[in-house]
């Protein structure tokens, strides 16, 4: 896990090294940067700030040169690099690192830009091939790894994180579409960012930069199969038996480290898989990690020592106040370099912060949500029956409910208007509300769209497509990797193995959700390993008592954060309808806890 920096704009030396400052949390182990002269007569220059993980020896530093054609900077993890080498040995490479770096460079000249294929990891990187005199790159399925680049004729820069590229890069601009998208989503969606000029490589995504006419291809290799091609046909105790095969495989792989290894414990299905099957592959004793909350209704620690108990496992509990919340978010646009509004990400700092203190890597429960189902707004029936009523009908009742003086009923009005379920979901995820947005911008029109409205395929399994494309993607894994790298610390997600989510994707619905019980195959899979009855309670959230914050110890620091002379400096918002919100908060008659953090962020 590392940071990673490129360009073939002609910084100097010190600036590309201020680059790397900026984002040396990522890799406090050794800074490097190096320059190539391409044959147009073009400079490529390479950074890279790592974390090291596995070979520690000074000759897997990067940037990495390969048969002095291939020079690559990398950021993640190919968790079977060791078979892909056995593989390429045979076929006549030779490796001097036991690092999975080298790999990518021989695979890249085996396979060419068909190698990512052959990786399963976490990854974004990019190679200069000397050769081809071209930039080759790539991110991977799922989007764990962070990839920004700017691009303007034969400039082109890339990064981990939008701020090494901002630095001395007088040409961007912010973007009022970008801040519209975030007011709605709390994250700037992919493929766009902040600024006007800069982009995300989507998930899944390849490219190649030919060097001598600035040219820029980028192509998908890979997606979830959201037509429903790939249907699994076996029994549902052989897909158990077999999900249970490759989830063990998943966990292993990512065990393996030339560092401390530990595991996020939440109590909840996931991270307690994720801890079972550790325990059940290694024979040291795994380390757990949780946090616990001030605030009983957020706190889910006792669960997680309950699983740590029954599973052995060296146990840690991280407390977390609102003293130690707000020091989190005073620092907490140094990490998360553009608006990123999902308050689990203080938690999650804090949980990385303190495992960092005892392991370099950990293991979470990310992805099991999505792929099987797991996510309360996924039960979804009362919905499903408003919107099989007739669209005018609907429409005529909302008139009637928009004129009543309550709020509630309001907001009622304006979902049953909504045309249909997909349009509809959309709409929950982004909140019934947008009038007090001001845009011109269609920010819910996201081209992810198409997962949710393909119609060959049931809504459960669309919304569950939709969800991974989307937050799994722009929420999830950008909050895990920006708290976790605050600290240096590597997070490895198994239930992110793109072999696990094809798995999932071709399951049949019932197998995931079955008359109410979510995640079905999954708790399946851990009652075997953990009492059933610790999980005999409602589904939790790893979320954060903001809104119980905002309205008491924090409750100052909102209203002189956000009065009406701040709230000017903020763009695209309705300043009357903004203050009624806040107000609904502190009045205690609607919870406002997301949307007043999204307001403090964006200020920040």
């Amino acid at each position: 896990m590392c940071g990673i920096y490129g360009s073939t704009i002609r910084y100097t030396e010190e600036q590309v090294k201020a680059k790397l400052v900026r984002t040396g949390f990522r890799g406090p182990d050794q800074t490097g940067q190096q320059r190539f002269e391409a044959s147009t007569g073009q400079e490529v220059i390479f950074g890279h700030n790592r974390l090291s993980i596995i070979d520690l020896d000074p000759r897997s530093n990067q940037p990495f040169s390969y048969e002095n054609r291939v020079h690559l900077v990398f950021n993640g993890e190919i968790y079977n690099f060791k078979t892909l080498k056995k593989d390429l040995v045979r076929r006549g490479y030779r490796f001097t690192t036991t690092s999975d770096t080298e790999v990518i460079c021989a695979s890249y000249l085996e396979y060419g830009e068909n190698c990512v294929e052959h990786f399963v990891g976490m990854f974004a990187f990019v190679l200069f091939d000397s050769g081809k005199q071209c930039l080759f790159g790539a991110r991977d399925r799922l989007g764990k790894k962070p990839f920004y680049y700017y691009h303007s004729g034969n400039d082109f820069e890339f990064a981990s994180q939008i701020s090494s590229i901002q630095l001395f890069n007088p040409r961007l601009s912010i973007s009022s579409d970008a801040i519209a998208s975030y007011l709605a989503w709390s994250t700037v969606p992919d493929p766009n960012s902040i600024f006007n000029e800069i982009k995300k490589l989507p998930a899944g995504h390849r490219f190649t930069l030919d060097l001598g006419n600035g040219s820029f291809i980028n192509e998908p290799y890979w997606d979830i199969d959201y037509l429903g091609k790939d249907t699994y046909h076996g029994s549902y105790e052989e897909a158990q038996e077999y999900l249970e095969e490759i989830l063990t495989d998943a966990v292993s792989s990512r065990l393996f480290a030339d560092v401390p290894v530990g595991v996020f414990l939440s109590g909840g299905v996931d991270s307690s898989l994720i801890a079972a099957l550790a325990t059940k592959t290694t024979s040291e004793k795994v380390k757990t990690f949780s946090v616990k909350f001030d605030v009983e209704s957020y706190d889910e620690s006792s669960y997680a020592t309950r699983v740590a108990s029954h599973l052995k496992t060296d146990h840690h509990v991280i407390e977390c106040d609102q003293k130690e919340g707000l020091s989190l978010i005073d620092n907490f646009c140094h990490y998360y370099d553009e608006p990123f509004a999902d308050a689990s990400a203080i938690p999650s700092m804090l949980l990385s912060k303190y495992t960092r203190q005892h392991v370099t890597v950990a293991l979470s429960g990310d992805g099991g949500d999505e792929s099987f189902i797991g996510y309360r707004r996924y039960n979804i029936g009362l919905s499903k029956t408003l919107y099989s009523f007739p669209y005018q009908p609907r429409k005529m009742a909302g008139a009637m409910l928009g004129v009543l003086p309550s709020y509630n009923m309001q907001t009622i009005a304006k979902a049953i208007k909504i045309k249909d379920f997909s349009h509809y979901y959309i709409n929950s995820l982004t909140h019934i509300n947008h009038e007090w947005i001001k845009s011109e911008f269609d920010y819910l029109n996201v081209p992810e769209k198409k997962y949710l409205v393909n119609g060959t395929r049931n809504i459960l399994e669309r919304i569950s497509n939709f969800d991974i494309k989307t937050y799994l993607n722009w929420d999830i894994n950008t909050k895990v990797d920006r708290a976790s790298m605050a600290y240096s610390l590597e997070v490895r997600a198994p239930l992110m193995d793109h072999r696990v989510v094809e798995f999932a994707r071709s399951l049949p619905t019932d197998f995931k959700f079955q008359k109410g019980n979510q995640k079905r195959i999954l708790k399946d899979i851990l009652f075997q390993h953990v009492p059933q009855e610790i999980f005999d309670r409602p589904k939790s959230g790893f979320g954060i008592p903001f809104g119980i914050w905002f309205r008491n110890e924090l409750r100052e620091y909102v209203l002189e954060e956000l009065s009406e002379t701040e709230l000017r400096k903020i763009p695209n918002i309705d300043i009357p309808e903004v203050q009624f919100m806040i107000q609904q908060h502190m009045d205690n008659t609607w919870n406002r806890g997301p949307f007043i953090w999204k307001l403090l962020v964006l200020k920040k």
